[in-house]
């Protein structure tokens, strides 16, 4: 429902995009503005979800179902990551639950997610110790800082986050993070929209770092430090 009126949206009021577009960013019945938020989450993710097409068509010549198995599961996770995204931008806080979810099917997907036609696989050290591996930098800055460095939230969904990408993706990962993240914090404080103790969230710049590691395969392997 509209949040300033509370009337009922009808389907065609609720198309990703193109609903926004067509009624001019205004709700059809009481005219107040919508917020921007919403086509450009829905677009983000619509070309997250195409990505993410290109990179598993290979399963899709192999067996159509272990492709739907391994998109749907995907597209969840980048489906909470988004949502994860869009919190803390908003709060700047990741809620607990959150991120517990995610972390939870990224584990079970060590097991049951494979790029090979099988329904479970036991995994190799490595990949069981990439969350921890990913989180404990994370959790030891905010431990050093007192938590004004680095949030715990951050910690908690890096655990998750090294669980999709594996021990091999996680430096080029990390670095796209912090490198998209001070550049973004340069800029406002260039624009004086932000002094150096402004408090920056962060997990926005570990999803993007995630997601582009995953989705162009980056690893420590082919990737230029």
């Amino acid at each position: 429902m509209c949040l300033s009126c509370s009337r009922t949206l009808h389907w065609y009021d609720l198309v990703p995009v193109f609903s926004y577009v067509c009624l001019l960013g205004r709700c059809r019945s009481c005219k107040s503005k919508i917020s921007s938020q919403y086509p450009l989450v829905e677009l983000g993710t619509g070309i997250l979800f195409g990505l993410l097409f290109f990179k598993l068509n290979f399963l899709l010549e192999l067996d159509t179902f272990f492709f739907v198995i391994n998109y749907i599961y995907y597209a969840s996770l980048i489906s909470l990551l988004m949502v994860i995204t869009v919190y803390d931008i908003k709060h700047k806080i990741i809620p607990d639950s959150l991120s517990f979810v995610f972390g939870l099917l990224a584990f079970l997907g060590i097991f049951f997610i494979d790029s090979g036609l099988v329904f479970f696989h036991w995994p190799v050290l490595t990949d069981l110790v990439s969350g921890f591996a990913l989180s404990l930098p994370f959790a030891l800055l905010w431990l050093v800082s007192s938590g004004r460095w680095m949030g715990l939230g951050d910690a908690k969904l890096a655990v998750g986050l090294g669980f999709m990408l594996g021990l091999t993706k996680l430096v080029p990962a990390t670095l796209i993070a912090f490198w998209t993240g001070a550049i973004y914090g340069i800029v406002l404080i260039v624009l004086s929209k932000a002094g150096p103790k402004s408090e920056i969230p962060f997990a926005p710049f570990l999803v993007l770092g995630t997601l582009a590691a995953f989705l162009f395969d980056l690893s420590m392997l082919n990737f230029n430090f």
